[in-house]
């Protein structure tokens, strides 16, 4: 026996022994692949390779089983009461004058869009066209781009235009270097890794945009140089995800690990994905962050007094 069909029987054992509810349907054509006999005994053969991928699935599967885990289904009334805290956050806005007008806005904004991103993301994932992946990471460039200079009091199209660059170049240069070469995403467009990617890496260079820019506003309306502006703007930036480092692990279980983990995934694969997680946020955060304070002080001297000089 050769080393893939090895593999595959080991995997196919694996399935066997699992007397729990199947949770993570195997891939397509798990049971159904077989290793030719004139084939190397060497693991680097297609073979081998595709074996070694499915072993993997059911070790995993298998574990997940074994955790005893499963997603519990969340009910309207569970919906309800999660809300809570936030209708005591608003309430204490509304109080204080605040802008809870703004808070129950972005609440009903978030509910509404996460709602209808589940139905959307069900055909999302069944595409098979790179074209459309394409144009649903270019929707979401535009959306974080605009989003991005949203507490900016001046708004003008250079300004947008800064953000758009910013985030497109820091955000898409991570989300190729963690698809392509950490992951080894297959296809390179597959949108069940591509698009939630994509989302974590846009909406954390968005968030750094937006801090970036609003600081740089601010120190320029009190006629601070701008290398000093630039600086103070950029460390601004940067305060959330270097806090979210500090914390990671001790203060708080991020999100994605501890969905993985509620679902079955083993505890230390999680926590190899959320070292992945934290590093592509903080990368395309300051990137981004670090050229729209760039790409600023060249297009907007005139508004902010920033002239442009050869240091910068």
């Amino acid at each position: 026996m050769n080393v893939g069909s090895a593999l595959l029987s080991s995997a196919q054992r694996n399935i066997k022994k699992n007397r729990g509810p199947i949770t993570n349907p195997a891939p397509a054509g798990f049971l159904h692949t077989r290793c030719s006999r004139s084939e190397s005994v060497h693991a680097t053969t297609p073979c081998a390779n595709i074996a070694l991928h499915q072993y993997q699935w059911a070790v995993t599967h298998r574990l997940g089983t074994q955790m005893g885990t499963t997603l519990t289904a969340i009910s309207l009334q569970g919906l309800i009461f999660a809300i809570l805290p936030v209708a005591v956050v608003i309430g204490i806005m509304f109080r204080w004058s605040a802008g809870a007008k703004t808070a129950m806005y972005a609440t009903l904004r978030m509910l509404l869009q996460l709602l209808l991103i589940g139905y959307v993301l069900v055909y999302v994932f069944n595409a098979d066209q790179p074209a459309f992946i394409i144009l649903v990471l270019a929707i979401m460039l535009t959306v974080a781009s605009w989003i991005a200079i949203r507490p900016l009091r001046k708004k003008q199209p250079h300004i947008y235009l800064n953000s758009l660059g910013a985030i497109s170049v820091g955000g898409i240069l991570t989300l190729a270097l963690v698809s392509q070469v950490v992951i080894d995403v297959q296809p390179w467009f597959s949108p069940r890794y591509v698009v939630p990617l994509a989302g974590m890496i846009f909406a954390g260079a968005m968030n750094a945009v937006s801090l970036a820019a609003e600081r740089l506003q601010s120190e320029g309306d009190r006629g601070t140089p701008y290398l000093e502006a630039r600086r103070i703007a950029l460390q601004a930036s940067l305060i959330p995800i270097t806090n979210s480092l500090f914390a990671v692990g001790l203060v708080a279980l991020p999100g994605m690990m501890t969905g993985q983990i509620l679902s079955g995934i083993s505890p230390l694969v999680a926590a190899k994905y959320q070292i992945v997680v934290m590093t592509m946020l903080f990368g395309a955060s300051g990137i981004s962050a670090a050229l729209y304070l760039v790409l600023a002080n060249r297009n907007r001297r005139h508004s902010e007094g920033y002239p442009i000089s050869t240091q910068d």
